[in-house]
């Protein structure tokens, strides 16, 4: 059987039982994909939701 390989980087994230809206993470205005990848990132890192 072959083994299964480790995603790339060795993170993984999980978000579940998180109740916050994509809004209060990402605030009410538009905003680009490279702000919205900072975001996404402090937030996890906020949460500690990322482990490796």
């Amino acid at each position: 059987m072959a083994k299964k390989k480790a995603a790339f980087g060795g993170y993984s994230i999980s978000f579940k039982g998180c109740k916050d809206s994509a809004e209060s993470i990402f605030g009410s205005k538009p905003i680009g994909p490279s702000v919205m990848t900072k975001k996404i990132w402090a937030y996890v890192k906020r949460k500690r939701l990322a482990k490796r």
